[in-house]
């Protein structure tokens, strides 16, 4: 078994990553955060997820030694000009998924149905031991109702109906079953692109 770390401390972002990477890497052992000795991680400074994901990946790379994977990953709203993208998880100062999603509702009160698109953006930045880098990407469309439903996912999940869904079907990131929502998922996209790089790098 080939040991990998995911370099986050989200238990159920690390689910996700974990179950999507292992369903194509059966020999790879993926590692959380938690099961490695703490490192002083760095602060996401970058201005994009992609600079935010190499700068997680580059640090646990430093610190553990082992090929290391991070992700960044955002909901870009079109009526509020891409945000809150980056900032996503501290868009309410910090205050947790509820705050997160109660204030973006808010700041969209006003604002149609029609005009509520988004998508969910995610970055996947690999780091290996030899030096080489690796990015790879995913896009997931949709649009954000007026009140949450569901109880699964996390994040923005309850308030985002994807596109990517049988004709008539309107549920929401939080409603769907987790194959259903890692065959859509900006997340699940990104990691089916990298996981073939990742294959071939670990020989």
């Amino acid at each position: 078994m080939t040991r990998v770390l995911l370099a986050s401390r989200n238990s159920k972002k690390l689910a996700e990553l974990t179950r999507i990477l292992t369903h194509r890497l059966p020999d790879v052992e993926v590692l959380g955060l938690d099961a490695v000795p703490a490192y002083d991680e760095p602060a996401e400074t970058e201005a994009t997820f992609e600079g935010n994901a190499l700068l997680k990946a580059r640090a646990g790379l430093a610190a553990t030694g082992l090929v290391t994977l991070a992700d960044d990953s955002g909901l870009c709203v079109d009526a509020l000009n891409g945000m809150p993208g980056v900032l996503s998880a501290r868009w309410s100062g910090g205050a947790g998924d509820d705050a997160n999603n109660t204030l973006l509702l808010s700041q969209l009160r006003d604002t149609p149905l029609e005009r509520r698109g988004a998508q969910f953006r995610c970055a996947v930045a690999l780091c290996m031991p030899s030096g080489q880098e690796e990015v790879a990407y995913g896009v997931m469309r949709g649009r954000i109702i007026e009140e949450p439903r569901g109880s699964a996912g996390f994040g923005y999940d309850p308030i985002f109906v994807p596109d990517a869904q049988p004709e008539g079907a309107q549920f929401t990131n939080a409603e769907l079953p987790a194959d259903a929502k890692d065959a859509i998922s900006h997340r699940g996209k990104a990691l089916r692109a990298m996981a073939p790089v990742l294959s071939r790098l670990l020989g």
